[in-house]
């Protein structure tokens, strides 16, 4: 049995609509011997700031840390910004998967250029800093923002005329980055990715829309088999180099 952590930035007694709807997807796609575990942080991200960013990030790599202790076999930081994600990586052995990272990875795959569409501007400078980290400058051409919130998409769960207000953001901040050459568009986040999963070939004037949930949570799967196999892991040649038992004795202490 594969157990993985999907890491959320939500709270899941505020986020219900979100996570519950994760949560199910999640039981949907999984592997017939993987189960996903959510787990949540509170308060969660709700000020759309690097400063919440970084308290996040504390809080979520502890959990990943715990969670290995407790013998899970991969974890998953289901939050497009990737706050923490190298943290967390260097801090345990078992593989740790970016939302972000891995399907800006992905459509590289899928086509030559892509582009990225995130819930509010606050993040657009974010996410250019995540394509830059990732050296994915010639492919990710880049990026827009809808204006919406964390509520809206509560809304957009469960109301039809909430759904078509953000779908109708999201495909008229896409068409520009298609106009300048995208193949792929990504939803920079976890919310507009689960809300448009049901669209499972949507495209936008021939571009397709990339949703980042399965791609993580596949990549998450496949990681702990390659794992198994033949001992695929992260490398602690120098990025990723293991802390030492006090370094991460102190962290966990410091961040309860």
């Amino acid at each position: 049995m594969t157990r993985i952590l999907w890491q959320g930035f939500v709270d899941p007694t505020v986020h219900g609509p979100y996570v519950d709807r994760l949560v199910a997807y999640l039981d949907e796609i999984a592997g017939p011997d993987t189960t996903f575990e959510f787990r949540g942080i509170d308060p969660p991200d709700r000020y759309l700031h690097r400063l919440t960013e970084s308290r996040c990030a504390l809080k979520a790599v502890a959990n990943v840390m715990e969670a290995e202790q407790e013998g899970f076999d991969a974890a998953i930081i289901g939050h497009f910004q990737d706050s923490g994600l190298w943290d967390a990586r260097a801090a345990v052995d078992m593989p740790v998967i970016g939302l972000g990272e891995c399907s800006m990875l992905h459509a590289c795959t899928l086509g030559y250029r892509a582009g990225l569409v995130t819930i509010s501007p606050v993040f657009v400078r974010w996410h250019e800093e995540q394509v830059v980290r990732y050296r994915l400058g010639d492919r990710i051409i880049g990026v827009r923002a809808m204006d919406t919130t964390v509520e809206a998409y509560m809304r957009a769960f469960e109301e039809e005329a909430a759904y078509r207000e953000v779908r109708r953001q999201f495909v008229e901040q896409a068409a520009p980055l298609v106009a300048l050459g995208a193949e792929i568009i990504i939803p920079a986040g976890g919310l507009p990715a689960l809300l448009l999963r049901d669209e499972r070939t949507l495209e936008i004037d021939g571009a397709t829309v990339l949703n980042p949930t399965p791609v993580a949570a596949k990549q998450a799967e496949v990681a702990v088999e390659l794992r198994r196999l033949n001992g695929t892991g992260t490398s602690r040649h120098s990025t990723f180099a293991k802390p030492s038992l006090e370094a991460r004795r102190e962290y966990l202490e410091q961040s309860r």
